[in-house]
């Protein structure tokens, strides 16, 4: 042992306790930090399920794999960087002497052949991921990389540290074999034996070399202990908290319901609650949940979410990766204040630092961290905001970020959360909510028709639709719940008649409630009106309830043909006691041709792409059902490039039906555009909602002479009824634009 293995390895040393006492200083930091979140008890268990799925999720690694060759990257890169960490151990000893090895294992030649693997596949990953990331950087055009907007120097650095650490790896063992200290076979370590042959006899270099992966280890660890919000490191070790602690503890992604609103670790009760003392929302920062905090933290910049997101890829100013590193950065600059106790009331005065010594306690905390304090978290430009309203108000809720992000943030949940403050406490909100909000308060629908109207839609049919009349017959097997749209907008109602009708048909017993049926409350809680769907949602169940009364929760079957309808009835109505088998009409007309009560005896000879409703396909997971139902009737299916889990919003979701859409281009047209790149005659999807856009996005594309005037948009059951009527066509949509449906908003409420 010279004298330079002696300075090396005590510059190591030093090092490495510096990088061990910093990081260990940070997470101890970055846990108090998460705490100032609000409690949340439904995240502790089940302990067992919850467990399996992260271990799943990260060993399988079952959400980056969908992306192909760089899921498979990714997960050599992380298993090189958990299972190689005693490469780190043997270089500290290889600094002073050249000859070391790893007690017990280090000259089995089972390890040595593990970490030439390993260390060649974390190498060539990691080459994998440098490349798709310049081959996505943004100086593509526009938009188009889903890393617009992320941290480049974070991630070549990152990138940089696997790497160097890979390489010297390889050039510790390579020197090694130089010098004939490798103890292991040629065939077990070829690449090291390989690059020895080349490299002179040197003792000195084994020593330089581990001392450099030392350093460079100690170099990362040292950056993110003082940055802790550099989220493309910190994922490595918050990513397994941030997995096991996800919303579903059967390992779902936060879609289908969404998270109730929650004030003390508790549901909020409007009763009870008193907005000076109770969280409405998220209004500040320290209003989101820990697990909130822990999404921000763990966000790595990847812009899955943002590759998916409808309002991003049409030019809106949301980006949900955006969104939440906006909010991490906020987050953890306004910490040292909300850590020394401070906190503003409604009105903005200081609560939190009071007393003669306020003043003095002020003077210790960061000025940063008193600016960032001042920050109103929703905001325009002039207010300095964290997060701008058009970027709230953009979001469609689709889902498409939750689904898509491997590390299971909850996006839709915290962009909901802030748009129940905005409504709640601040009322607002875009000005064409007013009106709807209005609608559903007064009259029980968007629309504002009156209850009266409920049944019209019945008139155009040759039979009678049973109605509930106050107790419900023994033989009766469905309620068939018909909703605002398919009860008043007129191309909705089609659907219904349709349905309707091949329920007849297949003699199947069923009611609907008319004038009793009201609106579920989908647009008002996607709006962020918590108070008015708790109050939609409560009637309907008191309704439902004593509909299904003396029937156990499996007879109480619903049948709904809108999306939104189905998801607030099978997963949002459980949470005020509304317990309900709730089907689609997709899944229930598709049980009635297999079971041959629905026979298609015309085949409709023509193309048709299907849209995947996003509260139907990527909330409820419903897929196969309406396209068994295309291929039932004989028409041949083209799926668009987006579909099934990666389908693309019609843009209707979170209320965005009842606001305009006045930046970028309209996310309809978008999804029409696609759709008319499959060359269909007819475009079918199972969503009032999706109708109504698509209908309109297609009558534009008609009216500017881009799209064929045959095509047309249609419910899946209404190709079932024409091939089950031996080819009858169905009726042409009426867009729009050219004779508007539905009571027209007061003049107040356009402004």
């Amino acid at each position: 042992m010279g004298a330079l293995h002696i300075v090396l390895g005590l510059i190591c040393v030093a090092a490495t306790l510096v990088w061990v006492t910093m990081l260990t200083q940070t997470v101890i930091r970055m846990v108090r930090t998460i705490r100032l979140g609000q409690p949340d008890p439904t995240r502790n268990g089940p302990v067992g399920p919850r467990l399996k799925n992260m271990l799943k999720e990260i060993l399988g690694h079952t959400r980056m794999l969908k992306w192909g060759t760089v899921g498979a990257a990714h997960w050599f890169v992380m298993v090189g960087f958990g299972s190689l960490v005693l490469t780190l151990v043997e270089a500290h000893g290889e600094v002073f002497d050249p000859a070391f090895e790893l007690p017990i294992i280090g000259h089995w030649t089972v390890w040595g052949m593990f970490v030439e693997l390993i260390g060649l596949t974390t190498v060539l990953g990691i080459l994998v991921l440098i490349v798709i990331r310049q081959r996505n950087h943004p100086r593509r055009a526009d938009r188009q990389s889903r890393f617009a907007g992320s941290n480049f120097r974070q991630a070549y650095f990152v990138e940089a540290v696997i790497l160097g650490v890979g390489l010297c790896i390889f050039g510790i063992r390579a020197f090694k074999s130089a010098n004939g200290l490798l103890p292991y076979p040629v065939w077990a370590a070829p690449i090291s034996h390989g690059l020895g042959a080349l490299l002179p006899a040197s003792l000195v270099a084994v020593s330089i070399v581990a001392a450099l992966k030392v350093l460079i280890s100690a170099t990362w660890a040292i950056v993110i202990a003082r940055n802790m919000t550099m989220g493309v490191a910190w994922h490595r070790f918050s990513a397994f908290f941030n997995i096991y602690f996800k919303r579903e503890a059967d390992g779902g992604v936060a879609l289908g319901a969404l998270k109730p609103m929650m004030s003390g670790g508790k549901p909020l009760d409007f009763e009870e609650a008193d907005p000076e003392k109770d969280v409405f929302g998220a209004g500040k920062i320290e209003d989101f949940g820990w697990k909130g905090w822990l999404d921000f933290t763990t966000c790595t910049e990847c812009g899955r979410c943002q590759s998916q997101c409808p309002a991003w890829n049409t030019g809106k100013p949301l980006s949900p990766k955006l969104v939440i590193t906006s909010l991490r950065e906020h987050a953890y600059a306004k910490a040292p204040y909300l850590l020394a106790g401070g906190r503003k009331d409604m009105g903005g005065d200081e609560v939190g630092i009071t007393g003669d010594d306020a003043e003095a306690r002020l003077a210790k905390i960061d000025v940063l961290a008193l600016a960032e304090s001042e920050r109103p978290l929703i905001g325009g430009p002039d207010e300095l905001g964290v997060i701008d309203p058009e970027v709230l108000w953009s979001c469609t809720s689709c889902g498409a970020c939750v689904e898509q992000c491997p590390v299971d943030i909850e996006h839709v949940d915290h962009i909901v959360d802030m748009r129940r403050y905005q409504v709640l406490i601040e009322s607002n909100f875009p000005s064409e909510l007013g009106g709807m909000f209005k609608n559903l308060e007064n009259k029980g629908n968007p629309w504002g028709q009156n209850a009266k109207d409920r049944l019209a839609w019945t008139e155009a049919l040759d039979f009678e639709v049973p109605v509930f009349d106050g107790e419900l017959a023994p033989e009766t097997e469905y309620l068939f719940w018909v909703g605002c749209a398919g009860a008043f907008e007129d191309r909705a109602k089609k659907t219904t008649q349709a349905v309707a009708e091949l329920l007849h048909m297949a003699d199947v017993k069923y009611v609907v409630l008319g004038s009793e049926e009201t609106c579920t409350g989908d647009p008002a809680r996607r709006a962020g009106n918590e108070f008015l769907f708790q109050m939609l949602a409560q009637q309907n169940v008191e309704v439902l309830n004593s509909v299904f009364e003396g029937r156990e929760a499996k007879q109480r079957k619903v049948v709904v043909t809108c999306a939104h309808c189905f998801n607030t009835l099978a997963n949002e109505y459980p949470q005020l006691g509304g317990q309900f088998e709730v089907v689609h009409h997709t899944q229930l007309l598709n049980k009635l041709v297999r079971e041959r009560r629905l026979v298609p005896v015309a085949p409709v000879a023509e193309d048709v792409t299907y849209h995947d409703p996003c509260y139907l396909g990527r909330h409820n997971k419903v897929y196969s059902p309406p396209r068994d139902l295309i291929g039932s009737t004989g028409a041949t299916l083209r799926e668009m490039p987006r579909h099934a889990d990666r389908s693309m919003c019609c843009g209707a979701g979170g209320a965005r039906m009842w606001m305009e859409e006045r930046i970028g281009k309209r996310i309809n047209v978008d999804r029409v555009d696609e759709a008319l790149g499959t060359a269909p005659t007819k475009v079918a999807t199972g969503c009032p909602f999706c109708r109504v856009m698509l209908t309109d996005g297609l009558t534009q594309r008609q009216n500017e002479g881009k799209a064929d005037e045959s095509i047309q948009v249609v419910d899946v059951a209404q190709m079932l009824l024409e091939s089950v009527r031996r080819g009858q066509p169905a009726e042409q949509d009426i867009p729009t634009d050219e004779e508007p449906t539905g009571t027209p908003l007061a003049e107040q409420d356009k402004a």
